[in-house]
């Protein structure tokens, strides 16, 4: 087999015991891998509570990972969410997934509770599971310092331990597999960590079409100002967005009650790299390299972390933003959703924390201490418990990233539409609605953009499953990657033929969140966008969004993706994708 590894490990934590599984060579095809294969067992199981000890982790690679192929790094981690009930999964970078991948591994699924606290060793063909007592309530670098001599690292923080709803899992010590709540699965489960360790080679069907397909893919990385530009991710990370939102006043600040913030300019990319003179780094098989290490050693803020603990929360000070980002790594827990969710509370008490109460809350959170055991409940949670939900900027229990829907229609849609919850990362409108590309779209208006986000959404799927980086597709195209996955597998494969797996899997996520009780009216967004303008500048006026035509653009992507007039899946449309589902709530 070429480019998969065809085994699958499955761990049993209750019984202490491991087995191979071996699927066909038609469900890889079909699957593909990454989001796509790990879908495929959560499958089954997606109905069961998400602390349920049968309940499934699943880590899943691709069949480009452990190849020469561009962004090829990356891997998925699934299962349902703890924070919104959804189908949970996150997308991530570091070395776990070259690591799996050449110990022999496609994927590993993780059932089971262990009697005492746990960590997994895999070493190729030989699994070992640790007794890790000792590691309880550490943070993550301290625990990362222990563990990094046993090959890539995988781990949750104190934050999981304490109940947190948005807790995240760490990897390698700086790389969150973020959103979700999934790091709430490893206390679930009584485990702490998973270190691999691999010695073996994926074996490539055709390596200079590899190659060739490799370097075209190169050049248009290239060529690309946002990606390598001087003023691009490649040079400043994801925090070169910055300037870039603020100017266009689609800046969520003062908890999205306004869209700009006068420092900005203060506090953007730029003046950041000034200061703290950082290194670039990233996951293995990657050419953009957008993360970024300051000479101190912290981690610099990716842009919605910038945004989110700057704007949203009226902070003018660069080092409360480094030191948020650096608790929320050490803790384990989601940046985004602690930083919505302090703006919540701002809301709600009418006084913004200052930039030492942030440091004290998100300690408080991580720790599951005083006003931090409601607010790790989330926005959502918390807003209703002080009867006040209208302050929870979620959707589906999860809360908004750095991008104001009013100032952008498409995300408006995409954050209404994700299988998730309220992601940026489901279709990335912001790519034709504020970078203009692939093409230039009006970002005032719903005309079509139904159509826009259920192709973005597809091909998204799809590069969650091969797996590659979401940022190489504002240089490249599935055509670029459909000869890679072709030279990689000899699998002979077409752009459509990514795009309908990628649609496939999208629409099984869809049954198994409808099997949750979940229906057409979840695809909202807070009445406050509805309702409020943003903030304009006298030549821009950013206007509430227009309801009726948020509902004339639902309705559209409904038809489109293949849903009911009320937002349903049916079966009808199971078949023709070949998903073997009736159309009944319970499968």
């Amino acid at each position: 087999m070429n480019g998969w590894r065809g085994r699958i490990l499955r761990i049993n934590l209750s019984a202490g015991q491991w087995t191979v599984e071996h699927p066909d060579a038609d469900v890889y095809a079909r699957q593909i891998g990454g989001r796509g294969l790990a879908g495929s067992y959560l499958w089954d199981e997606a109905s069961r509570p998400w602390d349920d000890p049968e309940m499934p982790l699943l880590f899943f690679t691709g069949p480009l990972v452990d190849t020469a192929s561009p962004t090829s790094g990356m891997m998925t981690v699934m299962s349902r969410s703890p924070q919104t009930g959804t189908v949970g999964d996150g997308s991530f970078g570091g070395s776990l997934g070259t690591a799996l991948k050449k110990a022999g591994w496609d994927g590993l699924v993780i059932t089971g509770r262990a009697r005492t606290l746990r960590g997994i060793e895999i070493e190729d063909a030989r699994i070992t599971l640790v007794e890790a007592a000792p590691l309880s309530g550490r943070k993550t670098p301290e625990l990362y310092a222990r563990l990094k001599g046993k090959g890539a690292v995988v781990l949750a923080g104190p934050a999981a331990e304490a109940g947190v709803r948005y807790a995240n899992l760490i990897v390698d010590g700086s790389w969150a597999a973020g959103r979700n709540g999934l790091g709430l699965l490893f206390a679930a489960k009584n485990l702490k960590y998973i270190a691999v360790k691999g010695s073996t080679t994926t074996r490539v069907a055709d390596p200079g079409a590899l190659k060739r397909a490799q370097e075209d893919v190169q050049r248009l990385l290239s060529a690309s100002p946002f990606l390598l530009g001087d003023l691009g991710i490649g040079r400043y990370g994801t925090a070169a967005l910055y300037d870039l939102i603020d100017a266009r006043r689609m800046m969520p600040t003062d908890n999205f009650r306004r869209t700009r913030f006068d420092a900005a300019r203060g506090m953007n990319a730029h003046a950041f790299h000034k200061r703290y003179a950082p290194h670039r780094t990233g996951c293995l098989g990657c050419t953009i390299l957008c993360k970024r290490i300051a000479s101190d050693g912290r981690i610099l803020p990716e842009f919605e972390t910038l945004a989110h603990f700057s704007a949203l929360l009226g902070n003018a000070e660069m080092e409360t933003v480094m030191e948020a980002n650096r608790l929320c790594i050490e803790l384990g827990m989601d940046p985004i959703s602690a930083a919505a969710t302090l703006s919540c509370h701002g809301e709600i008490r009418r006084r913004h924390p200052g930039p030492r109460e942030i440091l004290s809350l998100l300690q408080d959170i991580g720790a599951g201490r005083g006003i931090g055991k409601a607010l790790g409940q989330g926005a959502a949670v918390y807003a209703e418990q002080c009867g006040k939900p209208e302050a929870a900027m979620a959707v589906k229990g999860m809360e908004l990233p750095g991008f104001d829907p009013r100032g952008a229609y498409g995300m408006a849609l995409a954050y209404a539409t994700s299988t998730r919850g309220g992601c940026h990362m489901r279709a990335y409108p912001i790519s034709s609605e504020i970078l203009r590309k692939p093409v230039a779209t009006n970002r005032f208006t719903f005309s079509g953009k139904a159509r826009m986000i259920k192709g973005a959404e597809d091909l998204f799927a799809a590069a969650d499953s091969l797996t590659a980086c979401p940022f190489v597709f504002l240089a490249a195209s599935l055509e670029e990657y459909a000869r890679i996955f072709t030279a990689v597998t000899g699998l002979e494969t077409s752009a459509d033929d990514l795009l309908s797996a990628g649609e496939r899997i999208d629409y099984s996520e869809r049954i198994m969140n409808f099997r949750n009780g979940f229906r057409g009216t979840d695809d909202d967004l807070p009445a406050r966008f509805f309702e409020e303008p943003g903030t304009g500048n006298g030549h821009l006026e950013i206007q509430p969004l227009d309801r009726d035509e948020f509902l004339k653009a639902r309705a559209v992507y409904r038809r489109i993706r293949g849903l009911d007039s009320e937002g349903r899946p049916t079966g009808e449309k199971a078949a023709e994708l070949g998903i073997a589902w009736s159309g009944e709530t319970g499968g």
